[in-house]
C-alpha cells in the first residue's frame, strides 16, 4: 500500500502517524528467509508440547501458526527463535541448520503481544538498541531508526517515552525495534492480542503492508481465525502439537481436510451420519458417483468419498453463507440441491448481514449467514426448509475428539 494512499487510521492515532515522509523503508527491505522444520518435536517430562511437526516456510511468505491455546503453536515459534530447545528434529534457516545456534545469532526479529520496550529510553533509543548492540555507526544508527518509524508512519516521535504512547503506537514502535536492522526472518507472537478490535483491525492491514514493502519472511502466531485470513499466504493449523493442515486461507476454509480445522477456522455447519460411497456417476459429483449420507429421514449427497470400501461414520460440512432458508415452500429441488427441515431459534443482527440459528428434527444446531438485502422472511419459531447446492457439501471423517479440542 503506498504512503501517498495511506489506509486511515481509526479515531485517536495522530495523523502525524500517517504524513509522507521524505525517509524511505528500501533501507531495510531485504530478501527474506527459508525455514525448515523436520520432525521437530519438544517434550516436558511426559507431556508433548509439539510432536513430530514438519513444515517449509518460503522465502518472503506470510506464514500464520493458527490454533487454541496449547496447541503447540507458540512453542514452534520459540524453537525457530531459539528461545526453546526441540527435543529432537531439526530446523534449519536457509538450508543452515541453526538447532545449536543461540537466538542472537539467528537473523530473527521478534514481536512480543506486551511489546517489552525499555520505559527508561526514548523511542529512538528503543529502536536503535538492537543496532547498537550490532556496533553500527551512530550517524547510520539514525537513518534506520527514521527509515523504520517511517515504515510504521510514525515519523517525529523518536524523541517521547513509551509511557506517552498509546497501545497501537507501542506495538509500531516494537515492530520498528524488530525491521530495523533487516532481518531475514520476523517472528511475531500474539502482536495485537492486548489491542481493542478497531485498533486490532487496522494494524492487521499495516502489519501486512509492512510485510509486502520489505520482502522478510513472517512467522505469525495467533489463535484469532479472522486474523490468520486476513493476514497470511499460508496457514498452518495446529492442534495437541500436530499440524492438521497446511494451506492458504481460501484452501483451508472451502476445503478444510479435517472436522478440527472445519470448525476451528470459521463457522460451520455439521452434519454428522453414516456415509455410503454412490455406486455410479451422478448428482454426488466425483468419478465415482460421490456419496451419500443419511440425515433426519433425508439422503444428503456430497462429492467425494472417505476411505473405506463400506459405510462408515462421517460428516457433511457447510459454510453457514452457503446455506439458504426457505418458508412456505419455494425451496429448490433436484439432483443438485440437498434439503433439511428445520425450526429457526434465534436471529442474530450483525449490521451487513445476520445470523439464524437452527434447530434440525434430530435436534442437531445448524447456522446460516445472509447478507443484507438478502434477506429471507422468517423469523424465531418458524418452520423453514434449509438448502444448499451438493457441491457446498464438504465431506469429512466424524472425528468424536474434536468437539473437546474445541472447547
Amino acid at each position: 500500500m503506498p504512503d501517498s494512499a495511506p489506509t486511515p487510521a481509526p479515531a485517536g492515532l495522530p495523523r502525524a502517524a500517517l504524513a509522507p515522509t521524505a525517509l524511505t523503508p528500501a533501507a531495510l527491505a531485504r530478501a527474506g528467509g527459508e525455514i525448515t522444520l523436520e520432525r521437530l518435536t519438544k517434550r516436558y517430562a511426559d507431556t508433548s508440547a509439539v510432536e513430530d511437526v514438519s513444515l517449509t516456510i518460503r522465502p518472503g511468505e506470510f506464514m500464520t501458526l493458527l490454533g487454541p491455546s496449547g496447541s503447540g503453536k507458540t512453542t514452534t515459534l520459540n524453537a525457530i527463535a531459539g528461545f526453546v530447545t526441540p527435543t529432537s528434529g531439526r530446523l534449519l534457516i536457509d538450508g543452515v541448520a541453526v538447532d545449536n545456534v543461540p537466538p542472537h545469532r539467528r537473523d530473527i526479529g521478534m514481536v512480543f503481544q506486551h511489546y517489552a520496550l525499555f520505559p527508561h529510553m526514548t523511542v529512538a533509543e528503543n529502536i536503535a538498541f538492537p543496532l547498537k548492540q550490532r556496533k553500527v555507526a551512530r550517524g547510520r544508527r539514525a537513518e534506520l531508526v527514521g527509515a523504520a518509524l517511517a515504515t510504521v508512519r510514525l515519523p517525529g516521535f523518536e524523541r517521547r517515552y513509551p509511557h506517552e504512547l498509546s497501545g497501537g503506537q507501542q506495538q509500531r514502535v516494537a515492530v520498528a525495534r524488530s525491521i530495523v536492522y533487516a532481518p531475514r526472518v520476523m517472528l511475531m507472537d500474539e502482536p495485537l492480542g492486548a489491542l481493542d478490535k478497531k485498533l486490532r483491525d487496522w494494524l492487521q492491514l499495516e502489519i501486512k503492508r509492512i510485510h509486502d514493502e520489505l520482502g522478510t519472511t513472517f512467522v505469525y502466531v495467533t489463535h484469532d481465525q479472522d486474523e490468520a485470513l486476513v493476514l497470511s499466504d499460508r496457514v498452518a493449523v495446529f492442534n495437541h502439537g500436530r499440524i492438521q493442515q497446511v494451506g492458504t486461507p481460501g484452501e483451508l476454509y472451502e476445503r478444510p481436510s479435517t472436522l478440527f480445522v472445519a470448525q476451528f477456522l470459521g463457522d460451520s455447519t455439521v452434519l454428522r451420519g453414516q456415509v455410503n460411497r454412490n455406486g455410479s456417476g451422478g448428482a454426488g459429483g466425483g468419478s465415482d458417483g460421490g456419496s451419500t449420507l443419511g440425515k433426519c429421514g433425508r439422503i444428503l449427497r456430497a462429492p467425494g468419498s472417505l476411505d473405506g470400501a463400506g459405510p462408515t461414520d462421517g460428516a457433511i460440512v457447510v459454510r453457514p453463507e452457503r446455506l439458504a432458508v426457505h418458508g412456505n415452500g419455494g425451496a429448490p429441488d433436484g439432483a443438485d440441491w440437498n434439503t433439511l427441515p428445520a425450526v429457526v431459534e434465534r436471529e442474530i443482527y450483525l449490521g451487513s448481514s445476520r445470523k439464524l440459528e437452527l434447530r434440525l428434527p434430530d435436534g442437531d444446531p445448524a447456522l446460516v449467514r445472509e447478507q443484507a438485502g438478502r434477506l429471507a422472511d422468517v423469523r424465531p419459531g418458524d418452520q423453514v426448509t434449509l438448502a444448499w447446492r451438493v457441491a457446498d457439501s464438504v465431506l469429512l471423517t466424524d472425528d468424536p475428539d474434536v468437539e473437546a479440542a474445541l472447547t
